[in-house]
């Protein structure tokens, strides 16, 4: 595979919907996104498709949440690119 880091942001259904519903999503892709949450098909899907240690579930609720993920994910890059620089 091409991939070292797959990251899958994962959010309450309500989180969900609100959010989408704001952006002015049509109720059946609301519906669709919700339903794939609660039966997880994004993260089964990586986690068929991925090596289990480059999975990287992370929790996107709140304002802090994505705040703490976009910091685990630039140690990721910056570990990523020190140990597999000349």
């Amino acid at each position: 595979r091409w991939f070292d880091l797959v990251v899958v942001l994962r959010a309450d259904t309500d989180k969900i919907y609100d959010r989408l519903e704001k952006r002015g999503y049509k109720q059946n892709k609301v519906q669709e996104n919700i339903e794939c949450e609660i039966m997880q098909v994004v993260l089964e899907e990586a986690q068929e498709s991925y090596q289990p240690e480059i999975v990287m579930e992370l929790a996107s609720n709140t304002v802090e949440q994505m705040e703490a993920n976009v910091e685990k994910v630039a140690a990721f890059v910056e570990e990523f690119r020190r140990t597999h620089t000349q």
